[in-house]
């Protein structure tokens, strides 16, 4: 019926009163009517259906809106059109695929086509034959209008996948739509610039030549002047499609629109017939360029700033001539030149209002005085060229308008009065009385928006708002591109309809006022208020109502700007004309006024803020309500009273409220009218909003109210139904979580709410039933438990796919806070709702629910949809229902869907590239997957945007699992616990399936989102080693894959956005470990390769499709991914050569993994960046020169280069930034790397290919003349010193741990090798720096591994000092000779007076450093934090974490290096500090509890706080036995201060009651014993001190502590004789008596055993000790001893181990003795026979017990020397 004209046609076509014989023009109403019956109807039949019998229904569409009778004037033309275009874009833009809407495109295109003939005809100046009537031009204009703006429409919904379009040669499409450009109507020539725009923002790489042809045809056919008019419209759409396209068009191109348009501009006075169409065309094109932005304009603005001077008249005195002169096409073009110049200025102030300084404005102050002056003679030109000029002075004013709202009031201040009178003559004059009001389009901005529900459906969110406000807005016609062609420039991507220029010129004037009237003079402004109610009160009828229109939007305007910037409303005069002026409007016939009326009085009150005025206006509205008759006054007045408070504050009076309530309740019940029923119910749901809880005492009465009229009130009223609705819901919410009580009233109130909702959702009206649902939703956030959802979520999916946008949007905003917390239950209750529906034809969405649940459907509505609301909250949905059900079971429900989902297109499949590619994956691998869809899935056809959702969602998914279970990257756990749950980890091959048909998709926003779940993939998954398959990982097999997702991206027509990503995925796949062949490898690694020869090839060469900066980002993408390659490949070749050497910070997770067999990998990686590392190197210092270039301070800007850097341009430097700033750290990471390969010592003289106009060997000289090696190594240093300096003191560093750890780690490495130490070491301010930069890290940054490497740092720098201080002590004494040497050691920190000055100081600095770290972990060692707890948990020192022991044993380690680096003085200046520190973490750490006592002795373990013991005594050690002790400069005071540390030592032992660790305190005294010397200890009392302590550990109970003790008594008996001889005196008796005792009471246990051995081993040293005099007798008392430990033959089989130990260690004693003292031992053995007895029995025992065990097994080899030895002895 449709397709044949039926009611269609007939709607359109034939008047309203006979549809078959009418005459006159249809009325519009049943147009829309007819327009909205179409739509559904087509709806209806769905979307097959249209696909099959789309040609048809075209041609229809297109007849109708050719038809002269539907275009008989140029308002009905633009609704017919907009009638058409409405059909067309609801049908074909949410009813078809992708697919289908290509091949509708293909059908527009050809309809389009067809008109060619009648453009060639219309543009022959031929015979009559071929000439064509202007009938036929209009009629095919109004066809090309409606057909490109939907063809527009379907291209940018498409995206980059709408590429073959371009290529199929059946259409082609570009050529087509360009040959409209030459169309004689203008409509059709700015349908097809915004057609080509809608290319350009869909395919960003077609922006650049489509620019580029219509520049050439411009050029070319600048003689026509529908050619001019077209290019110029097609080049200025195309410029501002920019705005869309975040890879932009070369820089160049911005200069070549402005000399375009330039030229047009200084050509228009050449030919008299063009001039208009090149004047405007000149100023589009200046206007679009300036969308272009700041960056852009920067370049253009003093050229730009000439054009507008040479626009206006140098002064007002020329005006004044210029206006004697002229005719009236002259003036025409001078208006519509000056009003493009005002055009384009005002774009200046949106798109680059920073560059509008106070500079720019005085230059532009002369233009603007003109064309405010000229305002005024516009009536004079009106009468002398009568309606010639008209439309150009309409447009021109509206020009100035729009400028001058946007401009600060006071930079115009003169024209002030001028203005207002322009003003108040076009809002109130007589001229404009018999315009045509559009409130429409004037006062909803002004409106407040929840009193527009008042308005009617229009003004609804509905899907068909956009022609129902045709049908409203009837009075000013439609809104058309050719009303202004400047809208092309605007942002928006929807197809612009500016408004007719006089409608658009009283808007422009009501927001001007606004501004305005604020800064006039008060007495001005009291007057120009009272004109208006004079002149309002004067007028009768429709002229009265239009002036009151226009004068109260301009109060509202006003007020609301007032209000907006906390300004004031001026004398209290002005009060009483706004007051009449608004009760004016309250009482007005028009809905929209009154609205406008009552936000105005709110507004009003606000500005005032007077509690009286605003009690008296109050009372004024209860007046008119009791006096009021008619139902437009009570209405207004009613709105009045609710609104009135709604900016001070609510209502606070319980009077007031009772006031109000009572005469609210009354007119609500007034059956008589509904509008007033309607709109004194939305009043009482704003009074019940703005009482808050003073509202509660009148709940019960209002719910009843509501109840009963909910009843009562006829359906036929849905407005009545709307507003009880809008009192529910503010009831609701105004008892809020009250209504989760328990008792009688609040169950009455809730059941009230529940049955008011019912009644509601069972109504007819849309709009009433998804106000029930949002107070069902409102009612579930206060009260869960009281709302039903087995009930509520079957009726909210019923309405999932109505067919009212505010209904959906209802829907969707109650799941969306349903599923937040109950996900599950929500999914569950859909899925039952499908399952019980009786048997009848399932819609869709059943079908959809059945197989693949709610969440399905819900992608099936995302697919649809097209409100950008709606689709938001559509997605929040579904991701909330995602997190809370992904990771608990429904994991591979979730992934199956994203996986359907993906698969849904109808698409040719992947490109043609990728399908090659898994041909060769499939041979390569046979686990290779297609990217094909599945014939049977649950999904059609769906859209790019809803697949790139579906790929995004994965990812969400991959990262959830991360934090929840560990079986979900963890193949063992997961394969054993697959039977309760899913994993991911077993989903893998799905992920990377998804991954693959994303990363090889035909869009390019899909093709990003793929690479990301890919990059996500490699991540997370390859370190999971593969269970059946041991040293190998999980990801390996999908190798072949991965390599074929990444090859079409690098490609040569691949935009660089998704090269860059594409860049990151294969550093991270070569980074990850994954594949350990080489061979493999090379595939991925070619990628890589290709991209840095296109790099290599240089600017010149690269295509000039987009911005410079794009290139910027690919090269910094290429030249980032090798270096994270590179850093990873010398990491773990130096992992193969050092494996025990850990370095501090562990690399970056992206890089972390190393599977088996990655240290051959290792060096084989390292040999495949090898061959490219020159060039690298190069190109990482140029990168990184740049980059410390762009980091310059503003006041530094004078100092970048001219022409740019070496990757990017000067025109793109801060578009460039942003790139840099995220690739810097691994190049500077990687280059320090390098450097640290070479050791600085490289010859540059290699050739390399670069094309740059700066590289990195001539930095800093502008010549860039050859430099030394030394040179060119200083500036590589300060290059990288510099970048990491500045970066690591930026406070912006805060979220960017991984540059911080690149910038540490190449610190590292250039400090591990000798010519940059040597540089930083000779450089102590350098030093200082680098030192106070590491100790602001150490402050503000808590992560662990980057206070490893600050302290790994400061030991590098402090380690690089000393050299320099140890090379210049040697220097000196090489030159000078030994003579002077006590002269020599000046060299160091200090120098002859021993100061440190805080600030230049390393040493202090490193103190610095040093302390703030101990104090930080160990807070008792400052006396100001004693008492406070430590940083490990617990409070107690033994349970800092390891990390933090090793962050306190590197600070230990770098203080005990300090005095070192110091001058003999300086050393004794820091000396105090050092010991006390050292001492006091001993202090902390041998205070401990006795378990940890004994750990803390003997292990060194490598971590805990037992290698902060070891550190600390090795600290001592250093310093004890540092040469400063022995300078004789300094020896005096080291030794006092050594003595009192000494003492302090020994002090550690009185705790009061506390165990303290004495094996550690022991330790560290037999440190001083040994290193200090007897000058340190042998003096009184410490000596005795000392004695008395090992006394003590000789008698512990602890026999670890008994052995330790013996053990360094052994050391101290081996000391030099000035110590060790006391100690021998004094210790030597206890020591014999101890071992006697162990005769006595033998050894029990492994630990006592230990004690007695090593009580052995220091008596033999003791006797080594003495002299050879005194030695005879002392081994007379050692071997007795050693043979009272040995047992006979009997006691040797039953005695303990411990004590069978003793003795067969005896006996070796006594064998390896014995030949050394061999004259003492036969004596012994003559003088003693029991000794000698004892002897015999225990070597007999030994025989007879090793000749048992050789019967058993053969005899050791050593026992027969030993017994032999023995025997042969005695």
């Amino acid at each position: 019926m449709c397709c044949r004209g039926g009611s269609c046609g007939g709607g359109f076509l034939r008047a309203s009163g006979d549809m078959l014989k009418g005459t006159t023009s249809v009325s519009k109403d049943i147009r829309i009517g007819v327009t909205q019956a179409c739509v559904v109807f087509v709806s209806t039949l769905g979307g097959s259906w249209l696909e099959g019998n789309f040609p048809a229904f075209l041609s229809l569409l297109m007849e109708l809106a050719s038809h002269g009778r539907a275009t008989q004037t140029p308002g009905d033309a633009a609704v017919t059109r907009c009638c058409v275009s409405f059909i067309l874009r609801s049908t074909l833009g949410s009813l078809l695929g992708e697919k289908a809407q290509t091949n509708a495109a293909k059908q527009l295109c050809l309809a389009v086509a067809a008109q060619k003939p009648a453009i060639d005809a219309a543009l022959t100046d031929g015979n009559v034959e071929t000439r064509v009537s202007a009938a036929d031009v209009a009629a095919s204009q109004h066809m090309l209008v409606c057909c490109l703006l939907e063809l527009g429409g379907l291209i940018q919904g498409l995206g980059t996948t709408a590429a073959p379009l371009l290529t199929d040669s059946s259409t082609a499409l570009v050529d087509t739509v360009i040959s409209v450009l030459l169309h004689p109507a203008a409509s059709a020539r700015l349908a097809a610039a915004w057609c080509l725009r809608c290319v350009a923002t869909a395919m960003p790489s077609q922006c650049s030549p489509l620019l580029d042809r219509c520049a050439e045809r411009l050029v070319a056919l600048k003689s026509s002047p529908e050619a001019v008019a077209g290019y110029g419209a097609a080049v200025a759409a195309l410029v501002a499609a920019v705005q869309h396209c975040p890879l932009g068009i070369p820089h160049t191109k911005g200069m070549v629109v402005l000399s375009l348009a330039e030229d047009l501009l200084r050509s228009a006075s050449q030919n008299s017939r063009i001039s208009l169409q090149r004047t405007q065309a000149g100023w589009l094109l200046v206007s679009s360029l300036i969308t272009l932005g700041p960056a852009v304009v920067e370049h253009h603005l003093s050229r730009l700033l000439l054009l507008w001077r040479c626009v206006f008249p140098a002064s007002l005195r020329e005006q004044e001539m210029e206006l004697r002169r002229g005719d009236y096409f002259t003036w025409q073009v001078t208006l519509e030149g000056r009003a493009g110049a005002l055009c384009a200025m005002k774009n200046l102030l949106l798109h680059c209002r920073e560059l509008v300084t106070d500079d720019i404005i005085s230059r532009l102050l002369t233009p603007l005085a003109c064309a405010v002056a000229l305002l005024t003679r516009l009536p004079s030109l009106l009468r002398s060229y009568s309606s010639s000029v008209r439309s150009s002075s309409v447009v021109y004013r509206l020009r100035v308008y729009e400028l001058l709202a946007l401009l600060p009031p006071h930079t115009y201040q003169e024209s002030f009065g001028v203005m207002m009178n322009q003003l108040v003559s076009d809002l109130s004059g007589p001229d404009n009385l018999n315009q045509p009001c559009s409130e429409h389009t004037l006062l909803p901005p002004l409106c407040h928006h929840d009193d527009l529900q008042l308005i009617g459906p229009a003004l609804h969110h509905t899907d068909h708002r956009y022609i129902q406000e045709q049908l409203h807005g009837s009075s000013v016609g439609g809104g058309s591109l050719d009303n202004d062609a400047f809208s092309l420039c605007e942002k928006s991507d929807e197809a612009p309809a500016p408004l007719p220029p006089p409608v658009a010129l009283t808007a422009a004037a009501v927001r001007l006022f606004g501004v305005l009237h604020p800064h006039v003079i008060s007495a001005q402004r009291v007057k120009i208020l009272e004109q208006f109610v004079e002149t309002v009160n004067q007028l009768k009828g429709q002229r009265q109502q239009t002036v009151q229109t226009h004068v109260c939007a301009a109060l509202c305007s006003l007020l609301k700007h007032q209000a907006g910037i906390r300004g004031s409303l001026g004398p209290e005069e002005v009060r009483s004309p706004a007051l009449s002026l608004l009760s004016g409007g309250l009482e007005s016939p028009g809905p929209l006024l009154r609205c406008l009326a009552a936000e105005g009085l709110a507004r009003l009150v606000q500005l005032v803020g007077d509690p009286g005025f605003t009690v008296s206006v109050s009372l004024l509205c209860f007046d008119r309500l009791k006096s009021a008759r008619d139902a437009a006054s009570r209405s207004g007045y009613a709105l009045a009273l609710g609104a009135l408070q709604r900016y001070t504050g609510g209502i606070s009076s319980p009077q007031h409220l009772s006031t109000c309530l009572g005469v609210l309740f009354t007119l609500s019940q007034d059956s008589t009218s509904p509008e007033v029923q309607a709109w004194s119910l939305h009043s009482l749901s704003l009074a019940v909003d703005l009482s808050g809880g003073l509202y509660r005492a009148h709940a019960e009465p209002s719910f009843t109210l509501v109840l009963r009229l909910l009843l009562s009130a006829p359906p036929t009223h849905p407005e009545v139904h709307l507003s009880l609705a809008r009192c529910l819901h503010a009831l609701i919410t105004c008892l809020g979580p009250d209504l989760q009580g328990e008792g009688a009233a609040v169950a009455s109130l809730r059941s009230s709410c529940l049955v008011g909702c019912g009644v509601m959702q069972d109504g007819p009206d849309a709009l009433v039933q998804a106000r029930a649902i949002s107070c069902l939703q409102q009612l579930h956030m206060f009260s869960p438990p009281h709302v039903n959802l087995a009930k509520l979520v079957p009726a909210l999916c019923a309405h999932l796919c109505s067919s009212y946008l505010c209904l959906r949007r209802a829907v969707v905003a109650c799941l969306r806070q349903l599923v937040q917390r109950e996900a599950l239950e929500v999914s569950q209750h859909a899925v039952e709702l499908v399952k019980e529906l009786p048997r009848r034809d399932n819609t869709q969405l059943d079908v959809t629910i059945k197989e693949v649940g709610l969440e399905g459907a819900l992608f099936t509505l995302l697919d649809r949809e097209s409100d950008p609301g709606l689709r938001r909250d559509i997605q929040e949905t579904l991701v909330h229902m995602m997190s809370s059900s992904a990771t608990s079971g429904k994991l591979g429900h979730w992934l199956k869907l994203c996986k359907d989902v993906l698969s849904a297109t109808t698409d040719c499949l992947a490109p043609v590239e990728a399908r090659q590619e898994e041909e060769e994956a499939r041979e390569d691998d046979s686990s290779a997957f297609r990217a094909g869809s599945e014939a049977s899935g649950p999904f059609t056809a769906l859209r790019w945007a809803t697949r790139r959702f579906a790929v995004q969602s994965v990812c969400r998914i991959i990262a959830q699992c991360d934090s929840a279970d560990q079986a979900h990257f963890n193949m063992e756990l997961a394969q054993e616990r697959c039977a309760c749950t899913n994993f991911l980890v077993l989903h893998l091959g799905d992920l990377v399936r998804m991954a693959f048909m994303a990363a090889t998709d035909h869009s390019d926003q899909l093709r990003l989102a793929g690479l990301q779940t890919l990059l996500e993939i490699i991540r997370r998954f390859s370190a999971i080693p593969e269970p059946e398959f041991p040293g190998h990982v999980i990801l390996e097999q999908y190798q072949a894959n991965v390599g074929a997702a990444l090859r079409p991206a690098f490609t040569a027509d691949a935009p660089p956005d998704v090269t860059a990503k594409a860049c990151q995925v294969c550093s991270a796949w070569i980074a990850s470990g994954v594949v350990s062949d080489l061979r493999d490898l090379r595939r991925v690694h070619q990628l890589l390769a290709s991209s840095l020869a296109k790099v290599q090839a240089g600017r010149d060469t690269c295509s000039q499709l987009y911005n410079e900066a794009t290139a910027t980002m690919e090269t910094l993408a290429v030249l980032k991914a090798w270096a994270e390659v590179y850093i990873v490949a010398v990491q773990r070749s130096s992992h193969k050569e050092r494996p025990d050497r850990m370095t501090d910070l562990s690399v970056s997770s992206s890089l972390a993994n190393h599977g088996s067999g990655s240290e051959s990998e290792g060096a084989g990686l390292l040999k495949l960046v090898q061959s490219d590392l020159l060039t690298l190197s190069r190109l990482w210092l140029a990168a990184l020169q740049d980059y410390a270039m762009l980091t310059l301070p503003q006041e530094n800007a004078s100092q970048l280069p001219a022409t740019g850097g070496s990757f990017y341009t000067a025109e793109t430097l801060n578009q460039a930034r942003a790139h840099y700033s995220s690739s810097w750290a691994p190049m500077l990471h990687a280059t320090s790397l390098w450097l640290h390969s070479t050791g600085f010592l490289m010859s540059d003289d290699t050739p390399v290919n670069l094309s740059r106009p700066a590289t990195p060997t001539s930095m800093g000289r502008p010549g860039g003349g050859a430099k030394s090696p030394e040179d060119l190594n200083t500036d590589r240093l300060h290059l990288i010193l510099g970048i990491s300096v500045e970066f690591l003191c930026s406070p912006h560093s805060d979220d960017q741990m991984e540059n911080i750890t690149s910038c540490l780690r190449a610190l590292q490495a250039l400090l591990d090798i000798p010519w940059p130490r040597a540089k930083i070491g000779s450089d102590q301010a350098l030093s200082v720096e680098l030192l106070s930069v590491l100790h602001r890290l150490m402050v503000t940054r808590e992560f662990v591994s980057v206070q490893l490497s600050v302290l790994d740092l400061l030991r590098q720098i402090v380690t690089a000092t000393q050299e320099h201080v140890r090379e210049k002590r040697h220097s000196a004494e090489v030159d000078d000779g030994a003579a002077e040497k006590e002269t020599l050691p000046e060299f160091g920190e200090g120098r002859d007076t021993g100061g440190l000055i805080p600030g230049r100081s390393l040493v202090f600095g490193a103190l610095e450093l040093c302390l703030c770290v101990l104090v930080r972990k160990l807070p008792q060692l400052s006396p100001k934090l004693a008492g406070t707890s430590p940083t490990g948990p617990g409070g107690s020192v033994w349970s800092l974490t390891d990390s933090n022991c090793r962050l306190v044993a590197s600070a230990l380690c770098v203080l005990s290096e300090l005095p070192s680096v110091c001058s003999p003085e300086g050393s004794v200046s820091i000396l105090p500090t050092v010991l006390y520190l050292l001492l006091g973490v001993l202090r902390e750490l041998t205070g401990a509890p006795a378990a940890a006592a004994v750990t803390g002795g003997g292990s060194v373990g490598g971590a805990g706080p037992g290698s902060v013991v070891q550190a600390a005594l090795q600290a001592l050690k250093s310093v004890v036995t540092s040469p400063m002790s022995r300078q004789e400069k300094s020896r005096g005071a080291w030794r006092l201060l050594l003595r009192s540390a000494l003492n302090t030592l020994l002090g550690l032992w009185d705790t009061g009651d506390g165990v303290v660790d004495q094996v550690s305190l022991l330790t560290a005294l037999t440190v001083f014993l040994l290193s200090a010397g007897p000058d340190v200890c042998t003096v009184e009392p410490l000596h005795a001190l000392c004695l008395q302590r090992f006394t003590t550990g000789m008698d512990a109970k602890d026999p670890l502590v008994v052995s330790r003790c013996y053990q360094l008594l052994t050391s101290v008996f081996q000391a030099q004789p000035g110590i060790a001889v006391p100690y021998i005196q004094a210790l030597g008796p206890p020591l014999v008596r101890f071992l006697q005792r162990a005769e006595r009471s033998r050894p029990q246990s492994a630990e006592e055993l230990l004690g007695v051995l090593e009580g052995v081993q220091a008596m033999e040293a003791l006797v080594q000790a003495a002299d050879e005099s005194q030695r005879a007798p002392l081994v007379a008392i050692l071997f007795p001893l050693l043979v009272s430990f040995l047992l006979d033959e009997n006691a040797l089989g039953s005695a303990p181990a411990a004590s069978r130990s003793l003795h067969q260690a005896a006996l070796k004693d006594l064998m390896r003795l014995g030949p050394q003292h061999s004259a003492v031992f036969r004596s012994l053995i003559a003088s003693s026979p029991a000794l000698k007895s004892r002897l015999e029995a225990a070597v007999k025992g030994n025989q007879e017990s090793l000749s048992a065990k050789a019967s058993s097994a053969n005899p050791a080899a050593k026992s027969s020397p030993s017994i032999t030895l023995k025997t042969n002895f005695l």
